[in-house]
């Protein structure tokens, strides 16, 4: 009785190892698993940003008519320079001004800068920087008037 004893206390002992050692081996396979995370483009929030560089919405809505009759504007004129807006200004900036980038609707530096030598024609006489400070948004103001 003795012996069957033993043998059973080491078979159990044995299961016991057994199964915890697939435990730990389930759990530390799950936790090496490196966890995804969700990727969300500049792209997704692009067309929900605006930039009007001082604009007041009369004036952005007299650019976005302009835009939209000579330079391919597709959106409202709601005076909110959003994406659309700024790839058709940048459709203007590329056969115009010097912008060499996407058109993608980003009024990025090198938009801006474009911007800036579009300004010239408008009083502009600030360095042509990527900047969108006063003097840049003055003469923005300028050119928007023309509209």
């Amino acid at each position: 009785m003795r012996a069957l004893t033993r043998i059973l206390g080491s078979a159990t002992t044995a299961v016991g190892i057994a199964a915890g050692s697939l435990a730990l081996a389930a759990t530390s396979a799950a936790a090496s698993e490196t966890p995804t995370k969700q990727v969300v483009s500049a792209e997704a929030y692009a067309p929900l940003a605006t930039q009007n560089f001082g604009l007041s919405e009369d004036e952005a809505k007299g650019l976005q008519g302009w835009l939209k009759r000579v330079w391919g504007y597709e959106g409202e004129i709601d005076g909110k320079l959003g994406t659309n807006s700024w790839k058709a200004m940048q459709r203007l900036l590329k056969e115009h001004h010097g912008y060499n980038d996407a058109i993608d609707g980003i009024p990025g530096t090198n938009t801006v800068k474009a911007l800036q030598r579009l300004l010239r024609h408008y009083d502009y006489t600030g360095d042509i920087d990527g900047i969108a400070g006063p003097e840049t948004r003055a003469a923005f103001k300028r050119f928007a008037n023309v509209f």
